[in-house]
């Protein structure tokens, strides 16, 4: 049975795919932009019934582009069946080597920062994000006022940064730089449409702000160790999620380190001098 449409913009549709999980909530939200000629963006996994769910959302239209925020295995192994069904170019972010990531993506175009792709009635724009990912993506729709956010900016939680790929600094640069935007609506990969965008992008900066503080308190206290600090952070987290949580600390105490607020010594770490 083919995965629900629906429609969430009268420019935008959605198909979510059937890997839902602790990382991904329901699962990856796959959207469809324009109407006739079309691009798809976040093809999601390599799930046939997702791939016959695109295709028949799509039939009888064209599939202009084929567009990924980023290549986490959630992300983009659907492009290449989409693209080999549909002869639509697979565009977007760069190619990224290493555990988690999707090796087989090899797009024919990178889009630089501020490059469009456009169709009837629609125009997306790239915009760079990294932080989550070093080659994540975000995709400006400005018919629609709207900002399709990948996994930088989710409906239903914060993103994890996974060093050494991942980098917090970056991360909240790239939220900052999102402030800047005149929108109305994220579409993100996962979870629901964020309205008030800018208000739950101020939160999520002061929510990492407020993360730092934090593990700058416990290094006072002289818990040295990443684990201890999960420990003591995220009281009765799920199981699944200690090791997303423990690499996000260590991007906080990373991005500390940069900034010579804390030094490491092996697994431990302490108050810069």
């Amino acid at each position: 049975m083919a995965a629900p449409v629906a429609t969430v913009h009268p420019l935008v549709r959605r198909i979510t795919a059937a890997n839902g999980g602790p990382f991904t909530a329901t699962g990856t939200q796959t959207h469809i932009v324009g109407h006739g000629r079309v691009a798809v963006i976040d093809p999601g996994p390599a799930l046939d019934a997702h791939i016959e769910a695109l295709l028949a959302a799509v039939a009888g239209e064209t599939v202009a582009a084929i567009l990924c925020t980023h290549t986490h295995r959630d992300h983009s192994p659907g492009a290449a069946p989409l693209a080999a069904a549909t002869g639509a170019p697979v565009l977007g972010c760069a190619p990224v080597a290493g555990a988690g990531f999707d090796e087989s993506y090899a797009p024919a175009r990178v889009l630089a920062d501020g490059e469009a792709v456009t169709g009837p009635g629609w125009t997306l724009r790239a915009l760079a994000t990294p932080g989550h990912t070093s080659n994540h993506l975000c995709f400006l729709l400005p018919e629609a006022r709207a900002l399709f956010s990948g996994d930088h900016v989710m409906g239903w939680s914060t993103s994890v940064v996974i060093p050494p790929d991942g980098h917090m600094g970056a991360y909240l640069a790239s939220l900052e730089r999102l402030l800047d935007l005149d929108v109305d609506t994220y579409f993100p990969a996962h979870g629901d449409p964020v309205a008030q965008p800018a208000r739950l992008v101020r939160r999520m900066i002061g929510h990492r702000r407020q993360r730092e503080g934090q593990i700058l308190r416990l290094l006072g206290e002289g818990v040295a160790g990443v684990p201890e600090m999960v420990e003591r952070l995220y009281v009765g987290l799920d199981p699944r999620l200690v090791r997303g949580a423990e690499a996000s600390v260590l991007a906080h105490l990373q991005h500390l380190a940069e900034r010579d607020r804390v030094r490491q010594d092996g697994p431990r770490w302490a108050l810069a001098a």
